[in-house]
């Protein structure tokens, strides 16, 4: 009789090629690339004169470093000099290779883990691979999905392999529902001011419990997408009737008979009962608020109600010099409470806000207010195909009625790499993923939170929650 096994027990051994010193060689089902870490490997293959191995098993996306207006005009209208010939890099490289490509102006482009969701090349059971730390978002169907180096793009190019070393198996169940008007950017948020930003080193997290199986797919992926900010190597759900459901009838699913069978195989990928968890950990979905970042990373976040930590007030040396540095970095004041600093910009998007979710979500708490005056808003669509149907919607029309900029879809301020960024000194409430020291700009302070909030922010002209608002 086997041994009772977890997902990720089940994702690994079927995708295990050849064992060696430790590590294994994975067979790689999709390999999703952006204009940023492929130049690199497509040169090295170039110089080695090899080929890809499956081209069909790639997918090319340019997000990075795209402008969010104007994206018509592709990659001859980026002022920048260097983002543009990563661009160009790109399109040069997928046409010699024969990789599939989304470039600028097509609309199904977009941010590479908000399209390969949408045209239904995540698929539960799959290895998913990009050169992007934030992969572990396709998670949120099953797949076992982490990002790589840029020689590892190269590897998995000319292979379609990778050699990792098997991560430990963790557990989060989240018990309960989360109360109206709490998301899960707040869950993600809770988990990480819970177990801090290497609480799941060394692991793979897969998440469980009632709270967990209540979220839609766009929310699970907001989860997952978050996983690599706990220290995980991936995040992972159960694929179950949400899932199956979401990918239904997407460009790159199965159909007919073909769908039937692969239901099948994909009811399968759940962990066995009596299997036993590395480390395992149980949370009350009751116990999630509203939360926002005041720190410089992450896991440095509080319910919007409570007040900002005193670093005098922790017990590890460390913690209370990163504290002490972070609120330094912030101009903020231990003690005062988070609700009510003032902003100077809101930004919702990213691959980890920016469907279609998201926006109605927005759209829903700014409906009929007004963007405070000193407040620059905008919004931008993950992917083209979610811009129209925003459109469609008449989301759109609410978010510019109300004072937000609406822009064309990229990774825009999130990462700071294109025109969209923070001035120095600049105050900005973001539904990204990361709040480092100069993430979305030189000397930009970011505060991450759902976007129920950071509508509710710009409304209010400082941080707030949608329940101030009246």
């Amino acid at each position: 009789m086997t041994r009772p096994r977890t997902l990720y027990d089940k994702i690994w051994e079927k995708h295990a090629v050849a064992d060696d010193d430790g590590e294994t060689l994975l067979y790689v089902d999709l390999h999703l690339l952006h204009e940023v870490t492929s130049p690199q490997a497509f040169a090295g293959l170039a110089a080695a004169g090899r080929s890809v191995r499956r081209p069909a098993r790639a997918l090319a996306l340019s997000d990075h470093n795209v402008p969010t207006m104007g994206q018509a005009a592709g990659p001859a209208g980026v002022a920048d000099a260097e983002a543009r010939a990563q661009l160009e890099a790109l399109v040069a490289n997928t046409r010699r290779f024969g990789i599939e490509n989304f470039a600028m102006g097509d609309p199904r482009g977009g941010i590479v883990h908000v399209v390969g969701p949408e045209q239904g090349r995540s698929q539960p059971g799959m290895t998913i691979v990009c050169g992007d730390s934030h992969t572990s978002t396709h998670g949120a169907f099953g797949a076992l999905a982490f990002g790589i180096g840029t020689s590892e793009v190269e590897h998995v190019l000319a292979t379609q392999t990778i050699r990792q070393r098997k991560s430990r198996n963790m557990r989060i169940a989240v018990e309960g529902r989360l109360a109206p008007h709490v998301h899960a950017k707040d869950l993600a948020l809770h988990l990480l001011a819970a177990i801090g930003v290497d609480g799941a080193s060394g692991h793979v997290i897969e998440y469980a419990g009632p709270a967990i199986r209540a979220l839609s797919m766009e929310a699970r992926m907001t989860l997952c997408n978050l996983s690599i900010e706990m220290g995980a190597r991936a995040g992972l759900i159960a694929p179950d009737a949400t899932s199956f459901a979401y990918l239904e009838g997407r460009p790159a699913v199965p159909e007919g008979a073909a769908w039937k069978v692969a239901l099948v195989r994909w009811r399968a990928l759940a962990t066995d009962a009596g299997a036993v968890f590395d480390r395992d950990l149980a949370f009350d979905a009751a116990d999630v608020r509203p939360m926002v970042s005041w720190g410089t990373n992450p896991s440095q976040a509080v319910a919007v109600d409570a007040r900002i930590p005193d670093p005098a007030r922790l017990a590890d040396a460390d913690a209370r010099s990163a504290a002490a540095r972070a609120l330094a970095y912030m101009d903020l004041t231990p003690g005062r409470t988070i609700a009510g600093t003032p902003l100077d910009r809101v930004f919702i998007g990213s691959c980890t806000n920016s469907r279609i979710e998201d926006l109605r979500i927005a759209a829903d708490i700014v409906r009929g207010r007004t963007v405070a005056r000193h407040i620059r808003a905008m919004v931008v669509p993950g992917s083209g195909l979610v811009k129209r149907q925003a459109e469609a919607e008449g989301i759109d029309a609410v978010l510019r009625a109300a004072g937000f900029d609406w822009r064309e879809p990229g990774c825009s301020m999130c990462v700071g790499m294109n025109a969209d960024a923070l001035r120095p000194g600049e105050r900005c409430a973001a539904t990204s993923n990361r709040n480092f020291e100069n993430r979305q700009g030189r000397g930009g302070r970011t505060h991450l939170m759902s976007p129920a909030l950071a509508a509710a922010s710009a409304i209010a002209g400082c941080i707030a929650d949608p329940a101030s608002l009246g």
